[in-house]
């Protein structure tokens, strides 16, 4: 076994299993203890009583973080990995070994990850994925980053077919290296927290307060407390007079908007800090993060599919998100997010640059079947139905109207997704566009399509009406509510255009 210094380079050829980082114990001893050492203290200080009290608080918190550095420094000393001809493989485990390997061909995307520890040390975790997640994935945690880089780069050499792809992909990808396609400025990141609004910072802190509920000064579960303090508070209030206490509620809803905005603000500026998009010859090269810092390249080639997607309110101020559909994982999704708050002029060359181009004012879009979405206000009406016809039996039968007002709700919303929703076909691409308060489109390649399926329930049947479902490696893309007839000519023009390719030559040139 051979150990390599910190910092140097992996050659070409195997030489023997290697261990990561020394320096990646600290890292690695840090995040266990962070697991442990609160649970720990929470667990000696319930029984402080029966113990030393203090003593024994700080004696369970030492042990965790001893425990911690052992842990981390034996699973260091037995994880070893080799850097093969044909092969990435990786050893680890202390009482129960395990072997992995996976080959060069087999692995899509290789990430770098860094959090804030590890970036401050230099290290970085290398992540090869595969497009099949779980345990045919490899991470490498921790390798000096510039050892890293160059294992990304090994891996992209020994699949010169997928430079090769992406180059006549994009002709000019050599000549445009390094091309800045998107990137977020301060400014645009601000904009984007803004539309990110959530109060998730409560649930935080209902969940931070249960832990730790012995160190409030009052019970928060009791309702009886409550009650007490609401009644002294609202007796307060009602003393006050009629615009007190409308400042009073105006300021409770401002408080909670600005946390709701703060916490946007926060997840936004956390996850993607220094957002960059950059297209190279080896395809998109994406780095975003303000703690933890990730690095993907994502070869063109491999892109299966686009999704354009967006939210009521951003919809109405112009801003669209994209994401790449691709074989590999991105955060335990099956699609990248390359432009996460862009206008749709931003978002055009992204797609252009992937092979992709968005729709056209002369593409001939097509209605769904309007008897799906009739079916589907008549079914969703049944559950109303059902609550007004119990309230007639019951000591309030005049209450049965109200759940009836929920039907011309309910037909309202089918009859805008039947207005919204699209379908098309052309010589290169297949479109999908569905939702009225949230639109998207799917953009996905013919010949990238792996399968065509049409699914009919009872009511299809009856409607003569079908699912169309297009197989994708990283996905699958649907067309709701499409007329058997165009869904059986859609299935024929893709089957044709999947059957006119030899993939066994597809990278041979």
């Amino acid at each position: 076994m051979s150990d390599v210094p910190e910092g140097a380079q992996p050659e070409a050829t195997a030489d023997g299993p290697r261990r990561t980082a020394p320096l990646g114990i600290v890292v690695g001893a840090l995040g266990d203890i962070r697991k442990s050492v609160i649970p720990a203290i929470a667990g000696a200080y319930g029984l402080r009583d029966q113990f030393s009290g203090l003593g024994m608080i700080a004696g369970v918190a030492v042990l965790a973080v001893a425990i911690g550095i052992a842990v981390a420094v034996v699973r260091w000393l037995r994880t070893t990995y080799t850097v093969g001809a044909e092969d990435i493989r990786l050893e680890a485990g202390v009482l129960s070994r395990t072997a992995r390997a996976v080959p060069y061909e087999r692995i899509q995307d290789v990430s770098l990850e860094q959090p804030l520890l590890a970036r401050a040390l230099g290290l970085a975790q290398v992540r090869f994925e595969t497009g099949a997640g779980g345990g045919d994935e490899i991470a490498l945690a921790y390798l000096p980053l510039a050892e890293g880089e160059r294992l990304r780069e090994l891996v992209r050499e020994r699949k010169d077919d997928d430079i090769a792809e992406d180059a006549a992909l994009v002709p000019a990808a050599e000549a445009a290296a390094g091309e800045v396609l998107f990137a977020m400025p301060p400014r645009r990141l601000a904009t984007f927290g803004l539309f990110e609004f959530s109060l998730a910072a409560f649930a935080v802190a209902a969940g931070a307060a249960q832990q730790f509920d012995e160190f409030l000064p009052i019970d928060i579960w009791d309702g009886d407390t409550w009650r007490e303090l609401l009644g002294a508070n609202a007796d307060r209030v009602a003393a006050l007079g009629p615009l007190a206490q409308a400042a009073a509620i105006a300021a409770a809803i401002g408080s909670l908007m600005v946390i709701g905005f703060a916490t946007g603000l926060a997840r936004t500026f956390t996850r993607d800090w220094g957002f960059m998009l950059t297209r190279t010859a080896k395809g998109f090269r994406r780095q975003r993060g303000l703690f933890t810092k990730t690095d993907v390249v994502m070869p063109a080639h491999r892109v299966q599919a686009i999704a354009i997607r967006t939210r009521l309110l951003r919809r109405l101020f112009g801003w669209h998100g994209l994401k790449f559909v691709s074989l590999a994982q991105d955060a335990g999704s099956g699609s990248h997010v390359v432009a996460p708050f862009a206008r749709l002029d931003e978002i055009a060359p992204i797609a252009s640059a992937a092979g992709f181009a968005l729709p056209g004012d002369g593409i001939e879009w097509r209605r769904p079947a309007t008897r799906a979405f009739v079916d589907g206000a008549v079914v969703g009406s049944l559950v109303p139905i059902v609550i007004a016809v119990g309230l007639l039996f019951s000591p309030a039968p005049l209450a049965a109207a109200l759940p009836l007002l929920a039907l011309p709700v309910i037909a309202l919303g089918q009859y805008f997704r039947w207005r919204r929703a699209r379908h098309a076909i052309d010589a290169r691409q297949i479109y999908a566009r569905q939702g009225w308060l949230a639109p998207s489109i799917d953009i996905a390649n013919r010949v990238k399509l792996q399968s065509v399926e049409i699914a009919q329930g009872p009511l299809a049947r009856r409607g003569n009406y079908a699912t169309l479902r297009l197989g994708l490696a990283g996905g699958t893309l649907s067309f709701e509510a499409v007329p058997l007839s165009d869904a059986r000519r859609i299935r024929a023009a893709v089957l044709d255009s999947i059957t006119g390719v030899d993939f066994s030559r597809l990278n041979s040139g």
